[in-house]
């Protein structure tokens, strides 16, 4: 993975980062019709945060965050992948 060790550490090896998980294109298929939405309304994740550079995303991926709740056990969360703000 390009860019885990961030200030001579892996931020994905913290115990407050969630697990990711890049979505392969029938993953993402599915995830829109199981949604009924189109790619450009997942919410949004910039290529340049240093959550998306240490999993080595690409502008376009869809990630899905897992990340251990109190209330709910799991929550799951989607990011589109992009470049700039629009």
């Amino acid at each position: 993975m390009l860019g885990v060790e961030t200030m001579g550490f892996n931020i994905l090896k913290h115990e407050l980062v969630p697990y990711p998980k890049i979505l392969s294109y029938k993953e993402i298929k599915k995830l829109l019709k199981d949604y009924d939405i189109q790619k450009e309304q997942i919410p949004k994740l910039l290529i340049t945060d240093p959550f998306a550079r240490a999993i080595g995303a690409k502008e376009g991926d869809v990630v899905k965050i897992i990340r251990k709740s109190i209330t709910a056990g799991i929550s799951v969360a989607y990011r589109l992948v992009v470049s700039s703000e629009r």
